[in-house]
């Protein structure tokens, strides 16, 4: 089985002059290694392809794959992730993980709340400036956290995005604009407990795989699991398997904004409960980090006795299932059970 890999690295941005910033979405050599061996140890054969477009140029020149397996975030644009399924669909190519509607919805942060909302998923108010903080005269419910509207892995994210005061809202939320070139979201700030959820599966097949509580060490930029957090999460974040009934609440209902969203083979959904310990949308991830000793989902898998491999195998088998297909490893001991 012949298996596309596409995606954006670091290092190829870097070369063409992006900043730290602006590539921090994009992936590293290792997750690339670390997911071509574990599709390997699968039985699939693994080309390479990169960005999507070189995927372009090669479907344009007549090449397909059994599947393609992308987590290019994309550069520019609110549907920017949506690019390569988009792509995937004109060439009739099978792919995996979610559609181009579901990851340009995801990505707009506001779109996926009023989404998540109107399926009975809580989600903290918010409102949006779309050209300017001037926007936001309105807002009065503090403390308060602003953000970009459509970007992932905490970029816009930091110290100062947490705001206890009109003058502080509005120089974020102008910080943001002018930074980010696109509209700044801000939320009402939840004190309690951070939690991501990992999602595998499709319909009524889709399952929480595991809880994972964000926990902030005492050198961690406070209060938000920022770029910064991140980026330096062996040493400034713990992960905590959580199986609490807050924690349990937290995966029934990020199964809920799964489903509302429309996702497919995988995802992480994360969650902030307030200090009564309700737990509360705050975004999806229809293409999570698949680093295994750095990701979201990877960690929490493996807090839940699913290995790197395994987790992989999963969301492969669920894309497959989609088009009626399966690893031929699997087909052949099917014939002969």
């Amino acid at each position: 089985m012949r298996i596309a890999l596409v995606y954006d690295l670091r290092d190829d941005y870097r070369a063409l002059g992006f900043s730290e910033d602006e590539v921090a979405e994009f992936d590293s050599v290792d997750t690339i290694d670390e997911l071509a061996r574990a599709l390997e140890a699968l039985g699939c054969e693994t080309i390479r392809v990169g960005r999507g477009q070189t995927l372009a140029a090669r479907f344009v020149a007549g090449e397909r794959y059994d599947l393609v397996f992308s987590i290019a975030e994309g550069v520019k644009g609110r549907a920017r992730e949506a690019q390569v399924p988009a792509l995937c669909e004109m060439f009739d190519q099978p792919y995996l993980l979610s559609d181009p509607l579901t990851l340009a919805a995801s990505l707009d942060k506001a779109v996926a709340k009023r989404l998540v909302r109107d399926a009975g998923v809580p989600t903290p108010n918010f409102a949006v400036a779309e050209q300017s903080a001037a926007e936001l005269d309105g807002w009065d419910a503090f403390p308060a956290f602003v953000k970009p509207l459509a970007e992932g892995t905490g970029k816009g994210c930091e110290a100062a995005s947490l705001v206890r005061n009109a003058q502080e809202l509005q120089a974020a939320a102008t910080r943001l604009i002018e930074r980010y070139r696109q509209p700044a979201l801000v939320e009402g700030y939840l004190g309690g407990r951070e939690f991501t959820v990992g999602i595998v599966g499709n319909g009524t097949g889709a399952r929480v795989l595991g809880v994972c509580e964000i926990l902030l060490k005492a050198d961690a930029e406070a209060n938000v699991y920022s770029l910064h957090n991140k980026e330096l999460c062996e040493d400034l974040v713990t992960y905590a398997r959580a199986d609490d009934a807050e924690a349990r609440l937290a995966g029934l209902r990020a199964l809920a904004a799964y489903q509302a969203l429309q996702c497919r083979d995988a995802a992480r959904i994360d969650f902030r409960s307030d200090g009564e310990g309700e737990p509360y949308f705050l975004e999806a991830n229809p293409i999570a980090g698949l680093h295994p000793g750095h990701s979201d989902l990877p960690i929490l898998a493996a807090q839940n006795g699913v290995a790197f491999v395994e987790l992989i195998g999963m969301i492969l088998d669920a894309g497959l299932a989609r088009y009626g297909l399966t690893r031929p490893d699997r087909e052949r001991l099917r014939r002969t059970a």
